[in-house]
C-alpha cells in the first residue's frame, strides 16, 4: 500500500505558475500526474516510469517539470504558463514493480483553476 497526499492546488490567472507536491507513505517505482476535468476523462499528465524516464503529454510539455525527491518520497509538479485548458483536479498515483509501471494507488487529487 502506498498513501498518497497532494497539495498545492489553487487558483491563478492565466499565465501564472503553481507547484504540486504529493507526498507519498514510501517510494514506488512508478509515479506520475493526472488530471481530470469537469465532464472529461482522466488523462495522463506526467510520468516517471520504473526505469525512471520520464514522459510528459504534449500538452503540457514545455511548460511543465515532474520531479522527485527520493529522500523525501516526495513527487512534484511544477506548472508554468497556465492555460484555463489546464484547469482540472490533478491526481498523484503511484505503483508498478522493478520490470513494470502500473499505477495502482492514487490520491484524493487537488483542484487547479486557470482564469482568462
Amino acid at each position: 500500500q502506498v498513501q498518497l497526499v497532494e497539495s498545492g492546488g489553487g487558483s491563478v490567472q492565466a499565465g501564472g505558475s503553481l507547484r504540486l507536491s504529493c507526498a507519498a507513505s514510501r517510494s514506488a517505482y512508478c509515479m506520475g500526474w493526472f488530471r481530470q476535468a469537469s465532464g472529461k476523462e482522466r488523462e495522463r499528465v506526467a510520468t516517471i516510469d520504473n526505469y525512471k524516464r520520464i514522459s510528459y503529454d504534449d500538452s503540457v510539455k514545455g511548460r511543465f517539470t515532474i520531479s522527485q525527491d527520493n529522500t523525501k518520497n516526495t513527487l512534484y509538479l511544477d506548472m508554468n504558463s497556465l492555460k484555463p485548458e489546464d484547469t482540472a483536479v490533478y491526481y498523484c498515483a503511484a505503483g508498478g514493480s522493478s520490470w513494470r509501471c502500473d499505477f495502482s494507488y492514487w490520491g484524493q487529487g487537488t483542484q487547479v483553476t486557470v482564469s482568462s
